[in-house]
């Protein structure tokens, strides 16, 4: 098979975790920028900051050259080179290979849990009745520096069984069950960068520190109760992003002297780009891989990003793009068979949906709606979904007990399956509407205004939002000023009417959660953000990336 071989990497020193290192000096040009407090005192030990120093020196430059290359490829599509899958890893695809083979506690994942680090999710989501809980440091997380490093001290101490809580309101007190779900970690994406930590100078990779700090900490520990150090991986765009990652772990494991192949991580297919790099990217992680997972709203996100020039590529209302609809269907299809055919789960994606309470006859439509999601992934081949909250565990459940086996690996090959790359980029039909607009604008400034303090998932209008559904809110009103699209009821969406609504919505905001309320929020701040990333010429890459200089 004629394939790239994967960059050699020197490891410059390997982390010394005996009396002799340099104590004065373990880590020479990292500077900590954040305040230093009792959390960073237990994570970033002299050892630890070693670490991920060796981490950035040896790979933080790759990044940044992945990064350049994302730029060149969105000038491309810019230019009217549509995506394609690749020609020169032809071999690859047609090749006979598998993963390695996953550990017995990732052999049923029918059921997985996501959310943000803090201890009380954290002891919640561990003790939910499902097969894995997903920490998480990215989409679901406001990355403040208080938030970053203490989700990392409370996943240290309950790796150990060492967590507990109590709730200061009512003095409830939370602890870990007997049996808990299987942990996973998701860092934050190669994009992001942890500004509280420079390296001559230099912010250090988000995901290096998020990795890094978690790995050095408990690897070992992890091993010893029989699991391991399992992760997701977000946002990757292409097969040589994966490369970056399997690198890491090699290198990761190889200086703390743990087995290679000890991680297991799960990519996000969560971008049009990475559609086409399915089978490329499980083979750079395959001593690695525990599989692909359809993140479907930051995907519907990407595609609206990559093609938002392309008057052709406007999506209709949010709630009209559904899993049904033939380009996510096509990239479902695809992804359940590449993951078969290379012996890898296929994971489903969150449902949006959470439990309404005092009203149940909506309650009773919401939870139809996730019953028949989730039906729908199970039926499709899926090996396991995500919920975002504990109530929805059970209903997700009983829609994949109906697997004979702890996955459907083996059991659904899917080998009639004949993906183009038309099918992945066929626009679905429907309609913009002035409601769907106004929707977008709530949503969109009340997420910024809660992850500006320090709320990365925010329950709003019945459904659990996080920075991908609030992508897709700015993402869509941007492609609709720039592209002067039109609304069902005639109306151009300008600058202009964009202005005016948001200057309504505010005060429908005011009116739903009371001016005390939105007076000391940080609603001017998120406001001034929304409305600027949406009249910009340029396309604000991610909206995370804009707002974090303010928190």
């Amino acid at each position: 098979m004629q394939y790239p071989q994967t960059t050699e990497i020197q490891p410059k020193s390997p982390v010394q975790m005996d009396s002799g290192m340099n104590k004065d000096n373990p880590s020479e040009g990292l500077v900590i920028k954040g305040q230093w407090t009792a959390a960073c005192a237990r994570v970033l030990t002299k050892e630890a900051r070693l670490f991920i120093t060796e981490l950035e020196k040896c790979f933080g430059n790759r990044r940044r050259e992945l990064l350049t290359a994302r730029v060149q490829r969105q000038s491309d599509i810019d230019k009217g080179v549509m995506p394609d899958f690749l020609p020169e890893t032809e071999s690859v695809r047609n090749g006979d290979w598998t993963v390695a083979h996953v550990p017995a506690d990732l052999q049923d994942r029918r059921v997985e849990i996501t959310g943000p680090v803090d201890r009380k999710m954290i002891i919640n989501a561990l003790n939910s009745p499902v097969k894995v809980f997903m920490a998480d440091f990215e989409d679901s997380s406001s990355p403040t520096w208080d938030n970053m490093v203490e989700g990392q001290v409370n996943l240290r101490d309950a790796i150990r069984r060492k967590i507990t809580f109590i709730n200061p309101k009512n003095g409830k007190y939370y602890k870990l069950n007997d049996k808990t779900a299987t942990l996973m970690v998701r860092p934050r994406g190669w994009h992001l960068e942890e500004k509280n930590v420079e390296l001559n100078g230099k912010p250090i990779s988000a995901s290096l520190f998020d990795f890094g700090l978690y790995f050095f900490h408990n690897a070992k520990e992890l091993n010893k109760r029989d699991t391991g150090p399992y992760f997701y991986l977000p946002k990757l765009e292409s097969h040589l992003e994966a490369r970056l990652w399997n690198d890491v772990f090699v290198y990761a494991q190889e200086t703390l002297g743990v087995p290679n192949g000890t991680i297991k991580a799960t990519v996000l297919i969560e971008t049009i780009l990475a559609a086409f790099e399915m089978d490329e990217i499980l083979f750079e992680l395959k001593d690695h891989s525990a599989g692909l997972n359809c993140g479907r709203w930051d995907y519907i996100f990407s595609f609206i990003k990559k093609f938002k020039n392309n008057a052709d590529f406007i999506l209709p209302d949010r709630g009209e793009v559904t899993m049904g609809r033939h380009f996510l269907k096509s990239y479902v299809n695809l992804l359940i068979q590449t993951c078969h055919k290379r012996g890898a789960h296929a994971m489903g994606g969150m449902a949006a949906q959470i439990p309404i309470n005092g009203n149940e006859d909506e309650n009773n439509e919401a939870m139809d709606k996730v019953r028949l999601d989730k039906e729908r992934e199970m039926k499709a081949g899926h090996d396991g979904t995500w919920v975002a909250h504990p109530g929805l565990a059970p209903i997700a459940m009983e829609a994949f007990s109906e697997m004979t086996l702890a996955n459907q690996v083996e059991a659904r090959p899917r080998k009639d399956v004949k993906i183009t790359a038309e099918d992945l980029l066929k626009v679905p039909a429907g309609h913009i509407t002035e409601d769907s607009v106004r929707h977008n604008i709530r949503v969109g400034i009340q997420y910024i205004e809660a992850w500006l303090r320090g709320n990365g998932c925010v329950p709003l209008y019945n459904l659990m939002e996080d920075a991908a559904t609030a992508e897709i809110c700015r993402s869509q009103l941007w492609q609709c000023v720039h592209l002067e699209a039109v609304t069902e009821e005639g109306e151009c969406i300008t600058v202009k009417k964009i202005e005016k609504l948001i200057m309504e919505e505010l005060e429908q905001i005011k009116t739903e959660i009371g001016l005390d309320n939105y007076f000391s929020g940080r609603f001017n701040i998120a406001t001034d953000l929304f409305t600027n990333m949406i009249k910009t010429e340029d396309f604000d890459e991610f909206l995370t990336l804009k707002a974090y200089q303010y928190i």
